[in-house]
């Protein structure tokens, strides 16, 4: 479980890419999705720590339960490559409302993220942003389990 951080504020820091670099990475992603039976295509970007950049896109499968959605294939990819520490994720999706990380990327993004910044965009433009806190005010973390 990562604690929630303070989180920051104003200009990019040196080697950290701007918004629109993640989410310009996100929408790449997107393309990548496998989404044949929803049709529904996601992106997403995980900055880590250090300034790296994780993309995942949903891939689905023909039981549904088995299906991935691309914050969760950014937080798995990211945690196999040894990052421990994120700063912020871009979910990118075709519509005009935003679309926040669903339930269980939520839980997922808290437990491994902390209290990120979520960046919500469509193929056109940025929808909206949100501390993580806000989309998932009572988390079930680790403190819960002492």
């Amino acid at each position: 479980m990562r604690t929630p951080r303070k989180r920051g504020g104003g200009a990019a820091e040196a080697g950290t890419p701007d918004a629109a670099a993640l989410v310009a990475a996100a929408r790449a992603a997107r393309r990548h999705a496998h989404a044949d039976y929803s049709h529904f295509k996601v992106g997403a970007a995980l900055e880590t720590a250090d300034g790296t950049i994780i993309t995942g896109c949903n891939i689905e499968n023909a039981t549904y339960g088995l299906t991935l959605c691309a914050e969760r294939v950014a937080m798995f990819k990211a945690l196999s490559e040894g990052h421990r520490r994120f700063r912020r994720v871009a979910v990118v999706a075709d519509t005009e409302a935003p679309t926040p990380p669903c339930g269980p990327c939520r839980q997922i993004l808290w437990e491994f993220g902390g209290d990120l910044d979520v960046i919500l965009a469509n193929l056109r433009r940025e929808t909206g942003r949100h501390a993580l806190r806000d989309l998932l005010p009572l988390p079930f973390d680790a403190r819960l389990l002492t």
